[in-house]
């Protein structure tokens, strides 16, 4: 058994912070009793809020997995207070629980996004201690010689502290064209860069450090899982259930006690 507000959190019903206003007022019972901070629950436990019945699902053996390809100009929130198209406005609902996304794109960034209903699943994909990588397709305007290259492999200082790439490629033409819809602009470079941390915007002010602008920004991996060949800016697909093993396995490397992650915007 684990603490109420971890296990309804991990099942993606809300965060913390939220269930724990929930007990204080009231609102949640356990067995029929009236939850209290501190409560503990198992996941077969008859749970309510408001008196109507938690359908908590999205344990490992029924977790849902969706890949989304976010268009640019979506917010990757539930609700935005200016009115803006939210990545969630497009899903369909899973068959148990409700979608989690798995770490964030900024408004201007477009790619893959990954939604589960495992909340613990999400929890360790995010955790900066599972390392996992990120790859994406970046445009730049400009043409960044071998020595700007290396100081981003070697690591720039950013606001937040050191950041770096793990690697960086040259794009193809063709994948330089699939970041803008476009072939690239005369003056414009695109490349292929990985890294392993969802700190807000860190691609964009890596770039921005070595004194280069970026133009559009695709995210193409998130761990195992690639951005599939043909898939059109918001269009989704449901996973089988090969993808959600990599992608269990790839968690693994987390740390089982790995706590909610910060709210970022990769990109």
């Amino acid at each position: 058994m684990i603490r109420l507000q971890k296990l309804l959190a991990q099942a993606g019903l809300g965060s913390r912070r939220t269930i724990e206003q929930w007990i204080r007022a009231g609102r949640l019972t356990v067995g029929g009793q009236v939850a209290e901070l501190g409560c503990r629950a198992a996941p077969g436990d008859e749970i309510r809020l408001d008196g109507k019945k938690l359908d908590l699902g999205g344990g490992p053996d029924t977790a849902e997995l969706l890949l989304y390809y976010k268009p640019v100009g979506e917010v990757t929130t539930r609700r935005d207070p200016q009115g803006r198209p939210t990545v969630f406005e497009r899903l369909t609902p899973p068959r148990h629980g409700r979608w989690i996304v798995v770490g964030r794109l900024d408004v201007n960034t477009s790619g893959l996004l990954l939604f589960t209903t495992d909340g613990a699943l999400a929890h360790r994909l995010m955790h900066p201690s599972g390392e996992v990588e990120r790859e994406y397709l970046v445009r730049v305007r400009g043409r960044p010689g071998r020595e700007v290259l290396a100081r981003l492999l070697a690591g720039v200082t950013l606001e937040d502290g050191p950041a770096r790439f793990d690697r960086i490629t040259p794009a193809r033409e063709t994948e330089g064209s699939a970041a803008g819809g476009r072939q690239p602009a005369a003056g414009q470079s695109s490349f292929r860069v990985v890294l392993r941390e969802g700190r807000n915007r860190e691609v964009r002010r890596l770039w921005e450090a070595v004194g280069f602008e970026v133009s559009r920004l695709l995210r193409i991996r998130y761990g195992p899982i690639e951005l599939p060949p043909g898939m059109r800016p918001g269009t989704a697909q449901r996973a089988g259930p090969a993808l959600i093993a990599r992608l269990t396995a790839e968690a693994r490397r987390a740390p089982a006690e790995a706590v909610r992650a910060p709210r970022t915007g990769d990109g």
